[in-house]
């Protein structure tokens, strides 16, 4: 029932045209002017400017992917400026919050770069005749962002008018920069499952939901081990999504960084994100229902108990940090998926996200 629920949200969202990422390249877009080889065992994401989240029902994994690019396609440097660039057209929802971020440990914790609050896409706003037609944003990068050789940028949106959805795609990028640590504002999310908030439809109020990113937000501290890479693509100015050489030293970066990465809380805020940081994934891939019983995970792991209406929507990893295989709650049958190859299923309260099998 769950995947079947699934299957026919994402695609009935993906029959609209909305907005996607061009640079830095996006996991698997077919839009970018240079981009690495497919990952094994995947393929083009033609998308890309779907939601991954509608009206609080889960759709896709943060990021949307999460397997990383085998090389990182743009290098920055902290302190300098970036230029982030979507795909000509597509459906602006009349605006919305975007939000800019980076993440070390592979996509559990995102901290914020940048924001662009309100009217995301638009000169100004719509109401007061702003134009939609902004399809970069430029912004500097924090002078003291830790070098890495490989981190997880991300952005997200929450759109203005239409369903309640969420937006998110990520791109691999290398920081130029000293070892060290960085605290700023978790990135939000919203309109996307059990433990989120909804950000109702603004009808022209354009502060509805603003506490999500203003005031009613965690803090995290994110650290990278420093940037070893040499002869590596992109520049520290604007995204030229120029491939990375070094594949085997980002991977190795990507699980060296995880393993450093920290979190620091503000005191917990209703409909905030977690305290134990982003989870990369609330939702992978949903496999076919688990015929397993009902106490008990497949494999002998966590006791499930019974799926009462109580758990309905809830994620329970079947060994936290050890195994792939999750299950989730749905109408009093746990049905079972996993993460993509390579990761393993983490437990944060009532969800999950996928991190780097260590």
């Amino acid at each position: 029932m769950f995947s079947k629920t699934v299957s026919l949200l994402a695609l009935a969202a993906s029959a609209l045209g909305h907005m996607e990422l061009i640079a830095p390249c996006p996991r698997y877009s077919d839009k970018c002017a240079t981009q690495p080889a497919l990952p094994a065992g995947e393929s083009i994401d033609y998308d890309l400017n779907a939601p991954i989240g509608s009206n609080g029902a889960v759709l896709q994994p943060l990021c949307k992917h999460t397997t990383a690019w085998p090389s990182v396609t743009d290098t920055w440097t902290a302190g300098q400026s970036v230029t982030i660039q979507f795909a000509a057209g597509g459906a602006t929802h009349l605006g919305g919050d975007c939000e800019f971020s980076i993440s070390y440990d592979g996509g559990k914790t995102f901290v914020v770069l940048h924001q662009e609050l309100r009217y995301c896409f638009y000169t100004a706003s719509p109401d007061s005749g702003g134009v939609d037609s902004v399809r970069s944003y430029t912004f500097d990068l924090p002078s003291n962002l830790p070098g890495t050789d490989h981190a997880v940028f991300s952005w997200s949106w929450v759109n203005a008018s239409g369903n309640r959805e969420f937006y998110n795609n990520c791109g691999d990028v290398a920081v130029v920069g000293s070892a060290g640590s960085y605290t700023g504002k978790s990135m939000t999310i919203a309109n996307y499952g059990a433990g989120y908030p909804v950000i109702a439809e603004f009808l022209g109020n354009y502060d509805t939901g603003i506490e999500y990113y203003t005031t009613n937000t965690t803090d995290v501290t994110v650290s990278g081990s420093g940037y070893t890479s040499s002869g590596s693509g992109g520049s520290s100015g604007s995204s030229s999504s120029a491939a990375q050489d070094s594949t085997t030293d980002a991977a190795q970066a990507s699980t060296t960084d995880a393993s450093q990465a920290t979190t620091t809380t503000d005191a917990a805020q209703d409909g905030t994100t977690t305290a134990a940081g982003l989870p990369t994934s609330s939702a992978p891939a949903i496999s076919a229902p688990s015929s397993a019983a009902e106490t008990s995970a497949a494999g002998g792991g966590t006791d499930l108990g019974e799926c009462t209406s109580a758990k309905n929507g809830q994620y329970l990893c079947s060994s936290d940090g050890s195994s792939a295989v999750f299950n989730v709650c749905d109408n009093g049958t746990w049905n079972q998926g996993s993460c993509d190859s390579g990761t393993v299923c983490k437990q944060s309260g009532t969800t999950i996200y996928c991190a780097w099998a260590s």
